[in-house]
């Protein structure tokens, strides 16, 4: 889980410190140092004097190995079960240290081997992957604009709220909006599909990342 989180923090924001590690993944200072500490003797991680930390090679190995079982896993409650779309994340938490490398090479397969999650994060390696990284977050656009809907972050679905919020009014990967405008509160905006205009909390759009549409 940690190395996972690691990996997660340093592909969307390039540095990784114990503070940022402890408000990912909600445990206290301490606690994190303590397993950095643990990590670092194992070989499986490094931190530099100026406290960032690093994956070696065999902690990126486990790291992208997890990720890749996470998204495959959100994949088969949301597509083969049916599982709601905004409580696959939590799940697939759970799940992910459980299954078999010969389970995960199925899933691969039987999805036709996807390049992004079903929330639209990216597969670790995959070409894609710095297009949606680098993609713009919905809050940043100028009001006028079309917009596709790419990706709720990582650090997005893990807030309370965003993901249900978003599946309630269909802000998902391939929607298309047009940005109306924006209060201190809201960003307004309008469905492409439904024309119907919904106000998104700014506290949720700054995870929302999107492409401008011509």
């Amino acid at each position: 889980m940690y190395l996972s989180q690691i990996l997660l923090i340093e592909r969307d924001y390039g540095a990784v410190n114990n503070t940022r590690l402890a408000q990912r993944m909600k445990v206290s200072k301490p606690a994190v140092t303590q397993t950095v500490k643990r990590l670092v003797k194992i070989g499986l991680v490094s931190q530099d004097p100026y406290g960032s930390i690093f994956l070696t090679s065999e902690g990126r190995s486990v790291a992208h190995q997890v990720i890749v079982r996470h998204y495959l896993i959100e994949y088969m409650l949301i597509d083969m079960l049916g599982y709601p779309w905004d409580r696959a994340d939590v799940e697939a938490l759970l799940l992910q240290g459980t299954i078999s490398d010969e389970l995960t090479d199925f899933l691969y397969e039987k999805f036709h081997y996807p390049d992004r999650c079903p929330h639209g994060n990216p597969f670790p390696g995959v070409a894609a992957e710095q297009q949606l990284l680098s993609a713009p977050r919905i809050d940043s656009i100028k009001p006028g604009t079309a917009v596709e809907i790419l990706r709720i972050t990582e650090e997005g679905e893990d807030y309370e709220g965003l993901l249900q919020f978003c599946s309630t009014h269909n802000i998902r990967p391939k929607q298309v909006f047009t940005i109306q405008g924006r209060s201190e509160v809201y960003l307004n905006i309008v469905s492409s599909s439904t024309h119907r205009t919904l106000e998104i909390p700014l506290t949720f759009a700054r995870y929302i990342c999107v492409a401008p549409r011509q």
